[in-house]
């Protein structure tokens, strides 16, 4: 799947690399002899880390883009700095054309051993190898999303430590890239359990689009490692219910009458708009309020990016429903959650509390309700950048009850 020119660009990246960090007698081997740069390279990603996916994503560097242009520029900068850590073969592994179908069905709320993940797991790289991928998630995201992310790992790998469930790859996370980074259009997809992001970055065109993405919790609360309390979801739930907070009685009535639709991660959709409120009966504060919540999944990039689609979305906002079902206040401490929807022209986002845990059970942790929530963000006017048409699941179809 690499092209020649890209293993050429990556050993003269490794190339420099090695001139910069060992000095000229090191450099001049490495110049006299190229073969032996790159059977270095293989020989240093033979062995896996036992670092853990979060561990790796603490040690990334971290900055934060103001512009499309500059998330695009720094994206595909960590996407190179990634493959030059790389062996040949890993590099095929990780690589594929813009437009292979692959990516459609590749990503899903389950874990990797139920639907195949394209790539390269996580697992499986050497720690220096786990702390470049992580830079690319961190180069593409904004701090907030990133911690999102991050905290959504965090959760699995809570559940692989201290959970009653018998899956073996929970904590287990895959990346790939379809197209070269060198080009003006590819594509960025990370995912796993609860997790399955898919990003399209244009730079010829000035575009970023996280359509479609998945994002999952369970727990919704857990203790990291550090002793500190995590809540990935928190920022969601909060712009959730000041959304629904600002609605009037007779609006939260309509609101809750409404019919709560979904889509399958990594699966086809019929983006059903059913019943519920209107967008074209809202106020102004309560429209940015909406735009507010949406953005947790379309404006995960830089504020430009974010502003754009946010843009797009209010432009078709008359004609957007939105429904809820489950509890009216903020307290996880009550009830079984909360499962809404939001579905328009060029918008679709639903979050879907699941009724049980999965075999997924911590004593003293809510695991299901509150605490198992998936999400699904699909733009049905644009998802995949138009690149490709999304193909029915080969595997097990996320949405609620799954894992």
């Amino acid at each position: 799947m690499t092209t020649t020119s890209l293993r050429q660009r990556l050993a003269a990246t490794a190339l420099a690399g090695t001139l910069l960090l060992t000095g000229c007698a090191a450099g001049t081997s490495a110049a006299t002899d190229t073969a032996a740069s790159t059977s270095t390279t293989t020989t240093s990603s033979t062995s896996s880390s036992t670092t853990t996916v979060t561990e790796a994503a603490a040690a990334a560097e971290t900055s934060e883009s103001a512009t499309t242009a500059e998330t695009i520029a720094a994206t595909a900068e960590a996407m190179e700095a990634f493959l030059a850590t790389l062996s040949e073969e890993q590099q095929d592994a990780v690589l594929y054309a813009y437009d292979d179908e692959t990516r459609t069905t590749s990503w899903s709320n389950f874990p990797v051993t139920f639907v195949e993940r394209a790539g390269l797991n996580l697992a499986d790289l050497t720690e220096e190898q786990q702390v470049a991928a992580m830079g690319v998630l961190e180069a593409l995201l904004s701090d907030e999303a990133y911690a999102t992310v991050v905290g959504i790992i965090g959760g699995d790998e809570y559940l692989a430590e201290n959970s009653s469930s018998t899956e073996s790859s929970l904590g287990q996370y895959y990346i790939a890239f379809f197209g070269d980074p060198a080009d003006t259009a590819f594509a960025v997809q990370y995912g796993g359990h609860h997790l399955g992001l898919n990003a399209a970055l244009d730079a010829s065109a000035g575009t970023i689009t996280f359509a479609p993405t998945h994002l999952g919790v369970q727990p919704a609360v857990y203790t990291n490692e550090e002793g500190e309390e995590v809540q990935p979801f928190d920022g969601i739930y909060t712009d959730a219910f000041a959304f629904f907070d600002s609605l009037t009685a007779e609006q939260q009535a309509t609101l809750t009458s409404g019919e709560v639709s979904t889509c399958s991660p990594g699966d086809t959709c019929d983006f059903a708009t059913g019943s519920g409120l209107q967008g074209s009966d809202l106020t102004e504060e309560q429209r940015v309020l909406l735009l507010d919540l949406l953005a947790n999944w379309v404006g995960m990039a830089d504020e430009q990016t974010t502003d754009a689609a946010l843009a797009e979305i209010e432009a078709t906002l008359d004609d957007t429903v939105v429904a809820w079902s489950g509890e009216t206040t903020y307290d996880m401490t009550a009830g079984d959650g909360i499962s809404f929807s939001v579905s328009g022209p060029d918008v679709y986002v639903a979050l879907q509390a699941q009724d049980g845990s999965a075999g997924a059970d911590v004593e003293g942790v809510t695991t299901s309700g509150w605490g198992h929530v998936h999400t699904i963000y699909r733009d049905p006017s644009n998802d995949y950048a138009g690149v490709v048409e999304q193909q029915a699941a080969t595997g097990m179809a996320g949405g609620p009850g799954g894992a």
